[in-house]
């Protein structure tokens, strides 16, 4: 967690646990801060299930490109954030689509 300097609170903030925490809500809205942060996928290339990292802060609809852990084959992935911080995550393979469409 960063620091109150870091943050550039004012002296008077108050509790600083507290005023983190509503820098957390600013930074993170998605639900009562309990979004997902992994989601679980299977890859299209060799069909392996696949647990990969989320990242709630990148915003509620998200795409990019990763690679397989287990085929090193790329995919496309995308996420949307539900308000109660639930994640849908689907890969396709990334030759299927030029991610400049997204």
């Amino acid at each position: 967690m960063r620091d109150r300097e870091e943050w550039d609170l004012p002296d008077d903030a108050g509790d600083p646990d507290e005023a983190e925490d509503a820098l957390d809500d600013e930074e993170f809205p998605l639900g009562d801060g309990v979004a997902d942060l992994v989601g679980e996928v299977h890859c299209p290339y060799c069909g392996e299930p696949v647990e990969i990292t989320l990242d709630p802060g990148s915003g509620t609809h998200q795409q990019y490109i990763e690679d397989c852990q287990v085929c090193c084959r790329p995919w496309l992935v995308s996420v949307s954030y539900d308000d109660d911080g639930t994640a849908h995550v689907h890969v396709d393979a990334s030759d299927d689509h030029d991610v400049n469409d997204g």
